[in-house]
């Protein structure tokens, strides 16, 4: 017989005459597996799955234009015509190609306008349906979205025209109420807010103060509109302006709810006037680093006259999540991994000092401290590996359970950190064996023998 035999033969006859050690072994090693597996399969899937609900809440990323020109010398006024002119389809495909280049991304496109309903100011956003609606899964929408000729409104709009579903409301466009410098006031002052957190997916929408004042601020123009007392007057009934459908009703909770929604095209009608749009906002997979890096992009790129904002009540929420999901991880993967250590450790040496006989016979008789150390580790891989198999297949199952019962998500199984799991769990019972291998190849035969 080949030493190789002899050595396999040697090998599986002390595990099957140690059969109770033997199994003691393999299922600490299994309970590690275990829970070990369990914990990184939904460390790894849950985040992720997470922030895919996070993006259903709104936009984690707000693009807006800058109001600079190329010119240096140029007006202040010609800087908020730039801004006015929004932010084209060109443009609008160049940064969504920048922002997925980070990972996939959902986008929806605001033009805002302030529009006169009974002579009283609203802000009107000329959308694509079908765009907000899959960005925004969390609208409830009474209703339908809005078609051509047909729009949907916040709550509080309906509210205070006492509109209903099906009926009509008469939206009049006047540009004095769109002054370029009252425009773009109001997209940078929102800018602002949904920098620091305080927005929410409409966040640069004009104010209903800044539509109401804007006649004001284009001093000649007003004296077309009907005064009171020298006054511009809102309690003037105007019933000029294009009759519109009510499609549906949004309620929020938020400033949705006072903004009237129709599609591009019926904006472009009611204006005359066919420009860029004044937000993009994006629900970007990418989060932390890899976020803020394509914020820094899109800032640096001055010729582009655009401006990224994360929006952080979003970003900085979902962060912290996982922030707190991956600590947890860790601290029970310590633990695990200390009492898997100890559960081999104490298993193995239990083996050792029962063949303490069987070490001093064969080192009399020629064998090396090595030879025997070599077999001990071997044994505990043998052990290592068939509680690793077990217990991965254990922890996938009990992982699968939980994403499904707590998360109500699917599990698919991730092979490389399955074979990763044996693979380490074989590593995990050799290092926890080295205490006493190390002990065994001290023992001193004649000493051994003797007690014998």
């Amino acid at each position: 017989m080949t030493n190789t035999g002899m050595f396999f033969r040697m090998l599986f006859g002390a595990v099957f005459r140690r059969r109770s050690r033997a199994i003691m072994a393999v299922v600490a090693s299994l309970v590690g597996a275990a829970t070990l597996f369990c914990l990184a399969a939904i460390c790894i899937a849950v985040p992720q799955q997470m922030n895919d609900e996070m993006r259903a809440y709104g936009a984690n990323l707000i693009v807006t234009p800058t109001g600079e020109t190329d010119d240096s010398s140029s007006s202040d006024s010609a800087g908020s015509s730039a801004a006015k002119s929004g932010i084209d389809a060109a443009m609008v495909k160049h940064t969504t190609e920048m922002v997925r280049a980070k990972g996939s991304a959902k986008y929806a496109t605001y033009r805002y306008e302030n529009v006169r309903v009974n002579a009283a100011p609203y802000v009107m956003a000329g959308v694509d349906p079908a765009q907000v609606e899959n960005l925004n899964h969390h609208w409830n929408v009474e209703g339908s979205w809005p078609t051509d000729g047909k729009v949907l409104i916040g709550r509080d709009v309906a509210d205070a025209l006492n509109a209903k579903i099906g009926g009509g409301i008469t939206i009049g466009y006047r540009a004095s109420d769109n002054a370029s410098s009252s425009s773009a006031s109001a997209g940078t002052s929102s800018s602002s807010s949904a920098q620091s957190g305080a927005t929410d997916s409409s966040s640069s929408a004009p104010s209903d103060e800044g539509a109401g004042s804007a006649n004001a601020e284009t001093g000649g123009e007003t004296s077309a509109q009907p005064t009171q007392d020298g006054r511009v007057s809102s309690d003037i009934m105007d019933t000029k302006g294009t009759e519109f459908r009510v499609a549906g009703i949004v309620d929020t909770g938020g400033s949705e709810d006072s903004i009237i929604y129709a599609t591009n095209a019926d904006v472009d009608k009611l204006t005359g006037v066919t420009r860029g749009v004044d937000v993009i906002e994006y629900s970007a997979s990418a989060s932390g680093d890899d976020l803020a890096a394509t914020v820094k992009s899109i800032n640096d790129m001055t010729s582009m006259h655009v401006k990224a904002q994360q929006v952080t009540k979003i970003t900085s929420s979902d962060t912290r999540i996982i922030t707190m999901l991956q600590t947890l991880f860790w601290i029970v993967s310590i633990v695990v991994l200390v009492l898997t250590l100890v559960g081999v450790s104490t298993t193995i040496s239990s083996i050792v000092s029962q063949r303490s006989y069987e070490i001093g016979l064969r080192k009399a008789l020629g064998a090396s401290s090595a030879s025997i150390g070599v077999e001990f580790y071997v044994e505990s891989a043998l052990y290592g590996l068939i509680g690793g198999l077990i217990g991965t297949g254990i922890g996938y199952a009990l992982a699968r359970v939980l994403t499904g019962v707590v998360f109500q998500r699917s599990l698919p199984v991730n092979w490389p950190l399955a074979i990763g799991s044996v693979l380490f769990s074989a590593l995990i019972a050799v290092l926890a064996s080295i205490p006493p291998v190390s002990r065994a190849s001290r023992i001193d035969p004649a000493i051994v023998l003797r007690e014998e």
